[in-house]
């Protein structure tokens, strides 16, 4: 605490002492409202009596009477106090209330000459006294870093914060309806599993006492969402929260915001027609545009959005010859594209590297791109036309991954045979209770994923994840 704010500090427990000795409890009860403040002002009557609650966010001391607004996250809306209105006594207490303070009113509205509606105080309560300050008296809260650890601040001070989250509320509401609709059901899986599958990603380990076993927070909820395909529930999603123990950038944070979809019946197309519904209908119903962003990042939405194919945007970035290089060139050819290519990495690693370091930050429209190599992607059906490659897509706006999609694999052989393989021949790291789940038969099926921070992100035109989840995982700030 800096030495500015313990003089603050001081300054209110004095008056916190006061207001105590004058009769007010400075952590007070419940207080009846008449509404909200934007509910008020809505609603707004002249000379109509009026019960209202808010922080008092500023205060103009004019000597017998006193102008504050108050503020409870949906609006701000003036009061006015006079000394005469509501005795000498309650006027004095008044006066030892501080910027930041909880407090309820009660009087008609009026509006003053100036043209502002305000509430004339017939009565006040305390409600909640605040013992440090405001930020820059509600001016804005600068420090990136304080913003992102003192969020409840970065909300009081910042309007367009609010306004950023609000509308996250609304779009994690619109996706939810948009599903509804379409009669897909929501459900809850484990977040905590004997196995983490369902992704390829390092997990957090935790420990069940009760079993003596180790379990692990989810990467993904895939393989159970596959389970209820079994069991007959034919279009399903979940918004559901995941765990991935790996770093921190302005794209990644480990714990985030997953909606996985998973459909009988259709495929890959049929997800792709989905997301694009999906996301023009959100957009346009919470942002009320297709277009998002500025400048050269300036997103364009309006459907239909563009496909390529991963081994042509390889071939564009790298050349023709890329295939066909013998595994040393190809990782000297990826060094002198500033690339930190592992000696120990194949042609399907050092390719991979190529496009998510130097391609996919490129595509800026929305882009699906399909047909990425299927020893990437364990999980999903091969193409007809060439089984090297998975029937896939990954849409990437904005330069970043969205949405991946798959037609899934339904076939339990080859699904065995493909995790055997990737566990590296260990069956006990396989989830043997989806696998024997298949064998009773899962019908075909699409399947997707959406990063709900990375899309709000991308809708709101933020410049990282932190700025779009309330409290973000941070370093461990120093002493």
């Amino acid at each position: 605490m800096s030495s500015d704010q313990n003089e603050y500090r001081a300054q209110r427990l004095q008056h916190l002492d006061a207001l105590r000795q004058l009769g007010y409890t400075p952590f007070g009860a419940a207080f009846a409202r008449t509404g909200t403040l934007s509910a008020i002002r809505a609603g707004f009557q002249e000379d109509g009596a009026v019960s209202a609650a808010g922080r008092l966010l500023t205060i103009r001391d004019m000597g017998k009477s006193i102008f504050a607004h108050l503020y409870d996250g949906t609006d701000r809306f003036q009061i006015y106090v006079q000394k005469s209105a509501i005795g000498d006594a309650a006027f004095d207490a008044f006066k030892l209330l501080d910027l930041g303070d909880h407090v309820g009113v009660s009087g008609a509205l009026f509006t003053t000459r100036m043209g502002e509606q305000t509430v004339k105080v017939g009565t006040w309560t305390l409600l909640s006294k605040a013992l440090l300050p405001p930020p820059e008296k509600f001016h804005g809260l600068q420090d990136v870093e304080a913003r992102y650890r003192q969020r409840y601040l970065d909300l009081l001070s910042n309007h367009e914060v609010r306004l950023l989250f609000d509308r996250r509320i609304r779009c994690v509401e619109a996706i939810r309806g948009f599903l509804r609709e379409r009669g897909f059901a929501e459900v809850e899986t484990p977040m905590i599993q004997a196995q983490a599958g369902g992704a390829a990603a390092n997990p957090f380990v935790t420990r069940y006492e009760a079993l003596a076993a180790s379990m692990y927070l989810r990467i993904a909820p895939e393989l159970y969402l596959k389970q209820l395909l079994v069991g007959g529930f034919d279009k399903v999603f979940e918004l559901n929260r995941c765990f991935r123990n790996e770093g921190l950038s302005r794209t990644h944070n480990p714990e985030f915001t997953m909606l996985e979809i998973y459909e009988a019946y259709t495929d890959l197309r049929g997800m792709q027609r989905l997301i694009q519904d999906l996301i023009t209908t959100v957009a346009q119903g919470v942002y009320g545009t297709l277009a998002v962003g500025e400048g050269e990042r300036r997103i364009d939405l309006t459907l239909p959005w563009r496909e390529r194919a991963y081994r042509d945007l390889i071939v564009e970035r790298m050349g023709a010859d890329w295939y066909s290089l013998p595994l040393g060139e190809a990782q000297r050819r990826g060094d002198a594209a500033g690339l930190h290519i592992d000696p120990a990495w194949d042609l399907l690693m050092v390719t991979h590297e190529v496009y998510e370091k130097l391609i996919e930050k490129t595509l800026i429209q929305p882009t699906f791109v399909t047909r990425l190599p299927a020893a990437l992607i364990p999980l999903a059906k091969t193409c007809e036309d060439d089984p090297t490659c998975a029937d896939v897509f990954e849409l990437v706006i904005g330069g970043t991954e969205i949405a991946p999609a798959y037609s899934e694999l339904n076939d339990p052989l080859e699904q065995r045979r493909r995790l055997m393989a990737q566990s590296g021949g260990d069956a006990s790291k396989m989830d043997e209770a989806f696998l024997t789940a298949l064998e009773h038969g899962m019908p075909p099926a699409g399947g997707m994923g959406v990063g709900i921070d990375r899309l709000v992100m991308i809708l709101s035109g933020a410049e990282s994840l932190r700025d779009v989840i309330l409290f973000p995982q941070l370093r461990q700030k120093s002493e």
